[in-house]
């Protein structure tokens, strides 16, 4: 039988959208100017003191005639020179002018001309650069030709001559230094641009038959919005800068008509008699610059980047404080583990917020042993917090994520309390990690054999030539025939399934006795898998080292795993010997996962229809106050609205987070398949011999 596949339960509270009348949410405008105020631009300090000038001044200057206290041309001789007083809050000039009236006044057509640049210089460099990146090695060879040309022109030869030509007609001048300076910006985007053509969803995009213009503004152009913005920025600051020198030397709008360089040229005139004269218009013109800039880089940021791993120093001293008061707490039931097995009691990873952990929490209470020689798996659906768990163990946890409580023990000593300069003695030497993207631990501009040996030099004090004996023998020792070829390659050279091993190759160098592997077999085929589960057994038995494995699969659970910790919302909600939970799982979660595995059920005893688990794992910010799996929870009663401890299994194997586990085991509970519509079932048409889905309709 072909199983029935139920739809995705439609969402019935959702905040902005319309109700089935089609009147819209009363909270949908609160919740418009929510996500408005989140925009990165407000998130920036500098960018919203920048926007908030530039605002005053453009509507300050538009809206001058009715405001302004004197006309740019209004001259008083009884006040020539003079400082801030009652009448002229900023002074006047040396004819009496209102230095404050003839900023304001100037201000929206220095601005204004500026954007001239920004708009023909960034749009034709990009426009050029989109053009050059899509459209073939001829052409780019021609565009980026006619733009190294531009390039070589003297830019200020140019603009004097076509002032002696047109007059200072500053639009057309501004325009004029728009198209040179586009020559640098097509070089900028050129490459960025080159690369997102490269990118499969490109490729993807021209198998459905989209256009070259619709992949360009479709795929490419989202992708160069940020470097767009940050360069806008650049040149509109550079164009109000050059516009200003141009006035200062003669070439600005005519007189009477104030300009922001022309009452800089005269200030300079009096900087001995009146130095007051410099300190409006230069400061005005500076914090113009600097307020375009602060919004460019807040513009510039990646709105989805992710956190780097390398903390800040504000970062290092909350976590340094933090582990301070880790080290100082009490030490915890348990006992302390033996030397060489690995010892977590009660860990919690938190968000920093006020200070380090002190935010909301994305592990809680953490708890398991790792005996030596032995392999513990760590399951559970995305968002469960496995990788915090072991990202952890090695003190990696991303930047803005702290360690909030708890042990980590390990030969002696708390991982939890220990300072990243102790922990650099504990990575590599006793705890390596292989991720789930072999790339991520291999340099490109390296060759393996360069990469191996400098890492086995590192953490084992070889010569060179040694060295490099024994990252062949590392090589050979993870299976790899060909060593000495692939210590002369690089990593793009060889295949996913070669990568892995060869990061694992890297993980051995320091001869650890504890081995992370988050996810090391997710992005293989199923035959390389099996080799890379088999090399993982050999190197446990061969070496008796330990192993704590993050994995989705629970057929690599039971390939390798010894015990097995079934994680659930930032929780452990199991925890006991591999075949003990496999066989018999105690908690629902585990019951509901092993029902949705196809592997987990025999030919003879295989359903119509596997199991399904409604909902999705909710997020830490709003983890209920009780059992935490109770919302999805086929078995969930009044009972598991209260917390829910860890304790031991009826059966004295293992433990078990469930107020009802041990009545689910006697009355041989399982969790059932969830109904599904009859209009969406599959069926299988004999007739035809294939699979037809019924039509809605």
């Amino acid at each position: 039988m072909i199983p029935t596949v139920a739809p995705a339960p439609a969402d019935a509270d959702q905040t902005g959208s319309t109700t089935a009348a089609g009147a819209p949410v009363p909270y949908a405008g609160k919740a418009a100017l929510a996500r408005f105020s989140r925009h990165r631009l407000f998130s920036s300090p500098g960018a919203v003191a920048g926007l908030l000038w530039l605002a005053v001044l453009v509507v300050a200057s538009l809206t001058a005639p009715l405001w302004l206290p004197f006309k740019t041309e209004d001259q008083d001789f009884t006040a020539v020179l003079s400082g801030p007083t009652a009448a002229h809050w900023l002074g006047t000039d040396e004819l009496g002018r209102d230095i404050l009236s003839r900023i304001f006044a100037a201000a929206a057509g220095t601005l204004g001309t500026s954007l001239i640049t920004v708009i023909v210089g960034v749009g034709l460099g990009t426009v050029l650069a989109m053009l050059a990146a899509g459209a073939g090695e001829r052409t780019e060879a021609v565009i980026s030709r006619v733009t190294e040309i531009m390039m070589s022109l003297p830019g200020t030869v140019i603009i004097l001559a076509v002032i002696g030509a047109v007059g200072t007609n500053i639009p057309v001048v501004m325009a004029i230094l728009g198209i040179l300076m586009s020559a640098g910006i097509y070089r900028v985007i050129l490459g960025q641009a080159k690369s997102l053509q490269s990118q499969l969803y490109v490729d993807a995009a021209k198998v459905d038959g989209t256009s070259p213009l619709g992949i360009s503004l479709r795929h490419v152009l989202p992708g160069l919005a940020n470097t767009i913005v940050v360069q806008a920025a650049l040149i509109f600051a550079v164009g109000m800068l050059i516009q200003a020198g141009l006035a200062f030397i003669g070439f600005g709008p005519p007189i009477p008509q104030p300009s922001w360089g022309g009452m800089v040229q005269a200030a300079s005139q009096h900087v001995y008699d009146a130095p007051w004269m410099m300190v409006p218009t230069g400061a005005v013109l500076a914090l113009t610059v600097l307020s375009a800039n602060a919004i460019g880089n807040a513009l510039g940021k990646a709105p989805n980047a992710a956190a780097p791993h390398l903390p800040s120093a504000a970062a290092r001293r909350q976590r340094a404080k933090a582990v301070a008061a880790i080290a100082a707490a009490p030490g915890l039931s348990g006992g302390d583990p033996a030397k060489g097995m690995l010892g977590v009691r009660n860990l919690s990873v938190a968000v920093d917020s006020t200070g380090a952990g002190n935010g909301v929490r994305l592990v809680t209470d953490v708890s398991f042993d790792v005996q030596p020689g032995t392999v513990l798996g760590l399951v559970g659906e995305s968002g469960c917090g496995k990788t915090m768990t072991a990202l952890s163990l090695l003190g990696l946890l991303p930047s803005g994520v702290s360690v909030a409580g708890g042990q980590i023990l390990w030969n002696g000593r708390n991982l939890g309390a220990t300072t990243e300069k102790d922990m650099e003695a504990v990575r590599g030497r006793e705890i390596a990690l292989i991720s789930q993207e072999p790339m991520r631990a291999l340099d490109p501009m390296f060759t393996i054999g360069y990469q191996l040996t400098a890492t086995i030099r590192r953490l084992r004090g070889m010569g060179r030539a040694e060295a490099r004996a024994e990252a062949l023998n590392l090589l050979e020792k993870v299976g790899i025939v060909d060593a000495a070829r692939i210590l002369k390659t690089y990593p793009h050279q060889i295949s996913g399934g070669m990568a892995q091993r060869v990061a694992i190759a890297l993980a051995l160098s320091g001869r650890p006795k504890l081995l992370v592997a988050d996810e090391p077999t997710t992005a293989l085929d199923v035959t390389v898998q099996a080799e890379i589960l088999s090399l993982l057994r050999t190197l446990v038995k061969d070496t008796g080292m330990s192993v704590v494995m993050v994995t989705h699969d629970l057929g690599v659970v039971a390939d390798i795993c010894d015990q097995v910790a079934v994680m659930y919302a930032g929780q452990v909600v199991e925890n006991g010997k591999t075949a003990a939970i496999l066989d018999n799982p105690r908690h629902p979660y585990t019951l509901a996962l092993l029902a949705a595995d196809p592997h987990a059920n025999h030919a003879d005893s295989m359903p119509e229809r596997l199991a399904t688990i409604n909902g999705q794992v909710p997020q830490p910010k709003d983890w209920p106050a009780g059992c935490r799996f109770a919302a999805r929870c086929q078995f969930a009663g009044s009972a598991c609205l209260e917390p829910v401890p860890l304790l031991p299994s009826g059966t004295g194997e293992g433990l078990v987070r469930c107020v009802k586990a041990d009545q689910l085991a006697v009355e041989g509970m399982d969790w059932l398949p969830t109904d599904v519509p009859a209009a969406r079932r599959l069926e299988v048409t004999p007739a035809q011999d294939h699979i037809v889905e019924k039509d809605l309709a």
